[in-house]
């Protein structure tokens, strides 16, 4: 499971709204990590932000 794959996972087990902070400790991930692969949901679409900063599975 790549970064991007448990990114998604983690938004999906929670249900809510997550910063990128709140989903690398959850995940045990880095943040840098956590950035980079948020950064390529959003462009395929993947996550979606309800609210300034959190984001959502599409």
């Amino acid at each position: 499971m790549d970064i991007a794959e448990k990114v998604l996972e983690v938004l999906r087990v929670e249900g809510q709204p997550l910063n990128a902070g709140k989903i690398a400790e959850l995940g045990g991930l880095d943040r840098k990590d956590v950035d980079k692969a948020m950064t390529k949901l959003k462009k395929e679409g993947k996550i979606v932000s309800p609210i300034r900063c959190y984001w959502t599975p599409a």
